[in-house]
């Protein structure tokens, strides 16, 4: 629940950070009669999203055996990949997505109304499939006494009902956030929860038959912290800990660790000035 609730709260600012800075942009530019078409596409990508976050879990009920740890293996690992580059991207872009985001609703309207929609379905529908991705490999790699599905759902949602407000208050000139700081503690708190994602991937893969190698088990504490109850559940839901990983498992929390975070820690200065991305206040 609480890794869940973690990346709704993520993605959930990251996309009313946009809503805000696109509606923010066209009140500055005197065009509020566009403003609804930001709204239709917004909740155009929601319903997708949904619809998408369905999808992936009713497939993975339809699989079984092998089949089964192999799909669930393959979506998890997909969804490590988009997580990680989501971090990045942030980690990267953040800065400089206020002004492209202007720039493109300068050139939507240029274009014609239907542009203006797109933009917002298609920024919005990211963060929501990426949402859907990571929600479906967070109920799989969390143990059923955990609450499963609904304990990742309800952390999803209580996550994005956060942004919600965040998002308005952010729009409406009520709070004031430092956002780099945001991203880059929530990004450092995700690189964990990717980390036992992608060793649980690593998991379902070896059982599927695709890495026979390294499969004897590192360690087992399955008596002491056992992680389908108790406090291993807590630590399997937020850190995807496994009471007896292998050694293929281990290695590959560990060297997830070291890779992607000596790349996230590394000096930022080279890489995109040191402001954070601002929300307008609105003046309406």
């Amino acid at each position: 629940m609480g890794a869940a609730f973690i990346v709704a709260l993520r993605e959930g600012i990251e996309a009313a950070l946009i809503v805000s800075i696109l509606l923010a942009y066209l009140r500055q530019l005197g065009r509020r009669d566009r403003v609804h078409l930001v709204w239709w596409g917004t909740a155009l990508a929601i319903g997708v999203s949904v619809v998408a976050g369905t999808v992936i879990f009713v497939l993975g009920t339809e699989f079984e055996g092998a089949a089964e740890q192999l799909f669930e293996g393959l979506v998890t690992l997909t969804a490590v990949s988009v997580l990680t580059w989501m971090i990045f991207w942030m980690r990267r872009q953040g800065a400089r997505i206020k002004s492209e985001l202007q720039e493109r609703v300068d050139t939507a309207l240029t274009t014609g109304g239907l542009a203006l929609a797109v933009l917002a379905f298609t920024a919005v529908l990211r963060e929501g499939v990426e949402t859907a991705l990571f929600l479906y490999a967070a109920a799989k790699g969390t143990a059923v006494d955990a609450g499963g599905v609904s304990g990742q759902v309800a952390g999803a949602l209580l996550g994005l009902g956060l942004a919600v407000v965040l998002g308005v208050l952010l729009y409406r000139g009520g709070i004031h956030m430092d956002l780099r700081t945001f991203f880059r503690l929530t990004g450092s708190i995700l690189i964990v929860v990717a980390a036992g994602l992608f060793a649980f991937s690593i998991h379902e893969l070896q059982e599927a038959g695709w890495f026979p190698f390294l499969m004897a088990t590192a360690f087992d504490l399955s008596s002491a912290l056992p992680d389908d109850s108790g406090i291993g559940t807590v630590l399997r839901g937020l850190l995807g800990y496994n009471a007896d990983p292998s050694v293929l498992e281990l290695f590959s929390w560990l060297g997830y660790l070291a890779v992607v975070g000596t790349l996230y820690f590394r000096p930022q200065s080279a890489i995109a000035p040191r402001t954070a991305p601002v929300v307008e206040r609105s003046d309406g």
